[in-house]
């Protein structure tokens, strides 16, 4: 059985028996590497409209005849299964495809071989021509393989550096620098890693560079934390970031860090989007957040899907969601949490709350909603058009701060917020797959619990929010029995953003209450 190889990583490639198999025809390699990512028929009326989508019917069947004929004689009558519908890769040969090899060793935890496997983004400055529907693939698969390969990158540098191997930690360090150049959090992997191996002036040189992108870029100066590396060597570990730990639950496993002590926990679930490393990286986020295990020990998490956990194949409902609150709860051995629920966070805090009160002290709702999208009973979100619209203008953002004007306002001119808002989205999730994410979000609906919530909450809402309206958080109180209300002053989505002294006030007032 002969042996063909896809290479998409990179600019496209075939191979045939290890050896170069040379395709002039770009559509035609197009089709190639389409066909090999989908793994299963395509029909021809697909095939057509994606190669030549302004063709009359009768001159694009003819294009693709001849298209496939040429292929034929390139690769082999057996390479590809044709009928008179459909087109796909023959059972008679042996298929491999470079970025599947990567997906799969992702899956299967082997992270450093998945590096190596990673030659370059995917299609990599290669395009068929007056293709805009398979450019458009092409770009959300671009994405999501490269968020993939940010995952698995975190995942080495941070295994390295525990085992004692820094110079292998500060080389795929550096990599992550190369994905995401403003990100300060790599930087200082980079440089920490650099300085524990002993190469000072390589870590100097990186610190340089890291200086000028900041100022060319934003015009800002590195934060102290990453200054103070070179001036203290690598001792300033207190102001460190927590460290990120995982525990595997239901197949999945998920990322998770404890910060402070105290005698109660709390639990942070942010909205669609998380990056419990990068969210550190942001000086109000980082206050925010330490404020937060001043009053207690914070559990941070990132739900299945997005961030540091693992990826899977389908949209997490708020009940697999909940699920992953209680996994992480027994890896910490809490026994009574606050749920701090947070924008699209609070409906899987409800569903934990309700399926397990005794092990649940409180619950606080930030700028969350009962329901994804509006009906004739429920009038406080977003019509399904317009939410639709609303999510394809997010998705056509992905890779800057998309959204920051509705969801912070108030940051929306500040450019290193900007910088690591487009960061934080590019590391924690691809375009594709949080489509999927606030898709399934749309349909959300968790109404019928709010009255079998038993447990004290407070309920946080600014009256001006952009993202979520206000109407969500007083409809939510008005249904919880013993839920307080509270309607802050300012515009802004995030938590983080706008004046904090309010809301860490209620919330520091209504902890202590359950601590009494």
């Amino acid at each position: 059985m002969a042996l063909l190889s896809v290479q998409t990583l990179g600019f496209p490639q075939l191979r045939r028996d290890d050896q170069p198999c040379p395709l002039a025809l770009r559509k035609g390699l197009a089709l190639l590497v389409y066909l090999g990512e989908v793994k299963s028929p395509v029909g021809r009326d697909v095939i057509a409209t994606m190669l030549w989508p302004e063709g009359g019917e009768e001159v694009v069947r003819a294009r693709l005849r001849r298209l496939l004929h040429r292929l034929q004689l390139t690769l082999g009558e057996q390479a590809l299964t044709i009928d008179r519908s459909t087109v796909r890769w023959s059972a008679a040969i042996a298929l491999q495809v470079d970025s599947q090899l990567f997906e799969q060793a992702c899956d299967d935890g082997e992270f450093e071989r998945a590096c190596r496997l990673y030659a370059g983004d995917f299609l990599d400055g290669f395009t068929p021509g007056d293709c805009p529907q398979f450019d458009e693939w092409a770009f959300f698969r671009r994405e999501a393989l490269r968020g993939r390969l940010i995952q698995a990158l975190e995942r080495v540098v941070q295994d390295k550096h525990a085992a004692g191997d820094y110079a292998a930690a500060a080389a795929h360090a550096g990599r992550l620098v190369e994905c995401d150049p403003l990100s300060e959090v790599y930087g200082r992997h980079l440089i920490r890693n650099l300085l524990l191996a002993g190469d000072r002036v390589t870590a100097q040189r990186h610190f340089e560079a890291i200086r000028q992108r900041l100022h060319d870029e934003l015009n800002v100066a590195p934060e102290l934390e990453t200054s103070a590396l070179l001036d203290g060597g690598t001792t300033l570990i207190g102001d460190n970031p927590p460290s990120t730990r995982y525990v595997s639950g239901d197949g999945v496993h998920l990322a998770f860090q404890t910060y402070g002590t105290g005698r109660m926990d709390i639990l942070l679930l942010p909205g669609f989007v998380s990056h419990v490393e990068r969210v550190w990286e942001e000086p109000r986020c980082r206050a925010f957040l330490s404020s937060l295990a001043g009053m207690g020990r914070l559990i941070l998490l990132d739900r299945r899907g997005v961030g540091l956990s693992d990826r899977v194949g389908f949209n997490p409902s708020v009940e697999a969601t909940a699920q992953d609150i209680g996994t992480v709860l027994d890896a910490v051995g809490s026994r009574r949490v606050v749920l701090f629920g947070a924008s699209e966070g609070g409906p899987a805090c409800i569903q934990f709350a309700v399926d397990h009160p005794h092990r649940v002290a409180g619950l606080i709702l930030f700028a969350s909603l009962a329901k994804g999208t509006a009906t004739d009973d429920y009038v406080h979100a977003l019509q399904a058009a317009q939410y639709d619209l609303w999510l394809q203008q997010l998705i056509a953002g992905w890779g800057g701060p998309a959204g920051i004007e509705t969801f912070a306002p108030s940051l929306a001119g500040d450019p290193q917020a900007r910088a690591w808002w487009a960061g934080l989205l590019r590391a924690a999730s691809s375009p594709g797959a949080i489509k999927g994410v606030l898709a399934a979000l749309r349909e959300m609906d968790v109404r019928q619990l709010l009255d079998r919530i038993a447990v004290p909450t407070l309920v946080l809402h600014r009256r001006d929010d952009r993202a979520v309206r206000v109407g969500a958080g007083r409809h939510l109180a008005s249904q919880i029995s013993k839920a307080r209300f509270v309607e802050l002053e300012g515009a802004d989505h995030w938590v983080h953003a706008g004046d904090q002294q309010p809301v860490l006030a209620n919330i520091k007032q209504f902890v202590g209450s359950l601590a009494a």
